[in-house]
């Protein structure tokens, strides 16, 4: 009698042990519904507007240590919006518990991008607006969400806005805990061992020498760079769906190490 009150208790433990596991996936995998505002902040000190696009789960429970992600869209020669269409990739993020901060870095009255010369001098004051943009932004959110985990602040840019990225964290490392820029060909990437560098790579643009690190300094710093199957254009919604996946995959991955 006592052997077969035994198996019973074993099967009862398994049965439980197997629940709690199934339990502790679904919530570690959670996807939220998302809630998008818009929002214009004034940077006083440069007379400047910063409009932004929050992207955040919806959701009536707290998200404990809740990690913050600010996105730099690529050049959209002033016409505006740009923080808006990049949403398969923000709105994926905010499903996944984070609070995206999507910058609109360009506004009409701006200069547009230098099209000649050298780049990396040309482009400098472009890049250098975005960082000021960044900034001011995050220090605006400690304000205003104190509880977001700013410890641990991920910055994403496409493009001319992945050089932006790049250039905040040579500017603020310790600002910063990962960036992963997405195709920026211009801006060295900071050879570093914080933040730690992610970058993935169009499959019909090139970066400038000295953009990319070498094999040795990868393996150095622990910086990773993706060869990926899209072109440099199509990194926003124009992606197709399976494009959409490669880029949220790899992004989701990042972000989990």
């Amino acid at each position: 009698m006592n052997k077969i009150y035994f198996k019973i208790l074993i099967c009862l433990l398994l049965i439980s042990c197997s629940n709690s596991k199934k339990t502790s996936s679904q919530i570690s995998n959670n996807t939220y519904p998302v809630k998008l505002d818009t929002l214009e902040l004034f940077d006083k000190s440069r007379n400047r507007k910063i409009p932004v696009a929050i992207f955040c789960p919806k959701t009536d429970s707290k998200i404990n240590k809740q990690q913050l992600i600010i996105f730099s869209h690529g050049y959209g020669e002033n016409k505006g919006g740009d923080n808006m269409i990049y949403s398969y990739l923000t709105e994926n993020l905010a499903s996944k518990g984070y609070f995206v901060i999507s910058i609109q870095h360009e506004l009409p009255s701006d200069d547009l991008l230098a099209m000649e010369g050298d780049f990396k001098v040309t482009r400098k004051p472009n890049w250098e607006r975005g960082t000021d943009n960044i900034l001011y932004v995050l220090n605006q959110f400690k304000t205003r969400k104190p509880e977001l985990d700013f410890k641990h602040l991920t910055l994403i840019g496409h493009s001319n806005g992945g050089d932006m990225t790049a250039l905040f964290a040579s500017k603020y490392p310790k600002l910063v805990y990962k960036i992963i820029t997405m195709d920026n060909r211009r801006m060295p990437l900071p050879r570093v061992n914080h933040p730690t560098v992610y970058t993935l790579r169009s499959k019909n643009y090139s970066a400038d020498e000295g953009v990319l690190p070498t094999e040795q300094e990868q393996q150095k710093y622990g910086m990773t760079v993706q060869l990926t199957p899209i072109n440099h254009s199509d990194m926003d919604n124009d992606a197709t769906i399976e494009e959409r996946k490669i880029v949220n995959t790899y992004i989701e991955k990042y972000l989990r190490e």
